[in-house]
């Protein structure tokens, strides 16, 4: 019988219960340790999960020699370093999202994961759900036609409270962005990995409804696909109440639609009709076929726009499965770090457009 894989996760706010929860489901994994700088919150989380290695940094976790794999749930602008600390202690590493915050950390990250040989996996938990699984087979085969037009929409709202509740929270130090960057970057990862790679991109954006804040709670950006598809994307934490997120997908052939993480609808010009709960039920059974630990959950999907308490659990544990996999048998987990890079660089792409008021290209990102 092969060892349990043991992880440690590096900060103890709001996701890092997902974690524990969506790796305690996992036969063969647990976790034996945690690590914050304030070293209560590790404390208050060890004590409810019945956790006793506790440490007030990831250096001092890193050294427990029981640990085989990191969970890096901190802020996002110390993520990259944070992983590569791991990397370097020949621990495997997952990510939560975005990747990082700039594109020198991104890439620097890849560059350790490549020396270190180890694996490394960026949280993008929607590519497991059973709506984003269907959908994708759809389009693999031919559906929906060539595709015309995608469109994404993030119409959450956070109270000033929120932003107020931690010092890093709308910096662009350690947050790296507002919206977009936070709340939008699952969606923008779905849209790039649905649609296709991303060519240019033109956009806005505005603090239009919090004070204290560096960020935008607002954007809007026009997108061109290398296949010639065009799209946007709309982020925002002022539309109250809060709206489920939305992927609309149009071919020359059909459609699909993608809300509150579940497939709506599909329709296309061969007859092809499903939508409402048949879409859902087609959606399960599609993702059945693919990964055993699919489920559909909108219950949380839905709290979410508006309470970032609100977390996802079966898509998690997807996705943790799909890094174990890699761990085990040597093979690249569905988000890498290569993968990961990519919405961070579509991000940065529509901020740097907002800033210089012009159409820019991928590739520039890459300067």
């Amino acid at each position: 019988m092969a060892s349990p894989f043991r992880f440690g996760i590096v900060g103890c706010g709001v996701i890092a219960p997902t974690h524990i929860g969506a790796i305690g489901q996992i036969e063969g994994t647990e976790v034996v340790a945690l690590a914050d700088t304030l070293i209560e919150k590790a404390r208050a989380l060890g004590t409810k999960h019945g956790i006793d290695s506790l440490y007030s940094s990831c250096t001092e976790l890193l050294r427990n020699p029981a640990v085989d794999g990191v969970s890096i749930c901190t802020p996002s602008g110390t993520h990259a370093d944070l992983a590569i600390e791991a990397l370097r202690a020949g621990k495997h590493v997952i990510i939560e999202k975005p990747m990082d915050i700039s594109m020198e950390a991104c890439d620097r990250l890849i560059r350790a994961a490549d020396e270190c040989k180890k694996v490394v996996a960026v949280i993008s938990q929607h590519r497991f759900d059973a709506g984003t699984i269907a959908a994708r087979d759809a389009l693999h085969e031919g559906k929906p036609g060539r595709l015309v037009l995608a469109d994404a929409s993030v119409k959450w709202y956070r109270t000033q409270d929120y932003y107020d509740s931690g010092d890093w929270r709308g910096t662009w130090a350690l947050d790296g962005g507002g919206a977009l960057m936070n709340q939008g970057v699952h969606t923008v990862d779905l849209l790039q990995w649905l649609a296709g790679n991303v060519k240019s991109v033109y956009a806005l954006t505005r603090t239009a409804a919090h004070e204290r804040i560096e960020v935008e709670d607002l954007v809007v950006a026009a997108l061109e696909f290398e296949n010639g598809a065009i799209g946007t994307i709309t982020a925002s934490t002022a539309c109250y109440p809060g709206h489920a997120v939305r992927l609309d997908l149009y071919g020359t052939e059909g459609s699909i639609v993608i809300e509150a993480d579940r497939l709506k609808s599909m329709h296309f010009k061969s007859g092809e009709k499903i939508e409402g709960e048949a879409a859902i039920e087609h959606a399960l059974k599609v993702a059945q076929g693919g990964t055993s630990a699919v489920k559909d959950d909108t219950t949380a999907a839905a709290a979410t726009a508006s309470d970032p308490a609100a977390v996802w659990g079966d898509s998690h544990r997807a996705q943790i499965e799909d890094f174990l996999k890699a761990v085990h048998t040597g093979s690249t987990p569905v988000v890498d770090a290569r993968e990961g890079r990519k919405p961070v660089a579509v991000i940065l792409a529509i901020y740097r457009s907002a800033k210089e008021g012009r159409r820019i290209d991928l590739s520039e990102m890459s300067e």
